[in-house]
């Protein structure tokens, strides 16, 4: 019996595509937005692993942990920025970057927790709230996407201000005061992030009575 002769056709390579350039053709998912965004994930680990280091003593290593906590959040607008500006934004970027966001803030509390510097319940409140908003978005991605309104961005905002007054040791240097302004802020903070999260389940649920939705910003 005769053998066919023809070769297979080389696979397609899943990272083709543009890596930082701007233009309209499709962005590699390896791209440098992407890459930033990887990095900022794998900063996590690092993160937790200094903090629970210093076990509460507030030396170096703390202070070395808040400074790495606050120059991996800082990212986030950087590779957003670039994604948008250079039209690099890509499906495996959408999913990447709120992950990214919510593992460095949960690593955050959670450490603070178990360090006996923040209540239990504060960070279970908060983390509820990111993760199930989180997962819910992706669950209705396919199907519409749920309006955000401006309040989610103030909460970004106040978590990324209130979470390093808790990582610094601030009150060594100025005094306890300080650390009044820590639990107001973080009083705030909790509060935005539930109503925030509340009014994006309501317009989620307002949405499947109207049609269509208005585009999505930042839960």
């Amino acid at each position: 019996m005769p053998t066919s002769s023809a070769t297979p056709a080389p696979r397609a390579n899943p990272l083709r595509g543009r890596v930082v350039r701007a233009g309209d053709t499709p962005a590699s998912p390896g791209n440098l937005a992407n890459i930033i965004t990887v990095v900022r994930i794998l900063l996590a680990p690092l993160f937790i692993w200094m903090m629970l280091a210093d076990n509460g003593d507030l030396g170096p290593l703390r202070v070395a942990a808040a400074a790495l906590w606050v120059v991996a959040i800082a990212t986030d607008s950087v590779d957003g920025m670039l994604a948008r500006r250079q039209n690099l934004v890509t499906d495996l970027g959408k999913i990447l970057d709120p992950i990214a966001d919510k593992v460095l803030v949960g690593g955050a509390l959670v450490c603070l927790s178990l360090l006996g510097e923040l209540w239990w319940w504060v960070t279970i409140v908060i983390l509820v709230r990111e993760v199930g908003i989180t997962v819910f978005r992706f669950a209705v991605l396919r199907s519409r996407v749920i309006p955000a309104s401006s309040g989610g961005k103030i909460k970004t905002v106040l978590q990324s201000v209130t979470i390093p007054l808790f990582l610094f040791p601030l009150h060594l240097l100025v005094g306890d005061w300080i650390l009044w302004v820590n639990w107001v802020l973080m009083a705030l903070t909790v509060i935005v992030t539930t109503v925030t999260g509340l009014d994006y389940l309501w317009k989620a649920w307002r949405g499947n009575r109207v049609t269509p939705p208005a585009p999505s910003s930042v839960a």
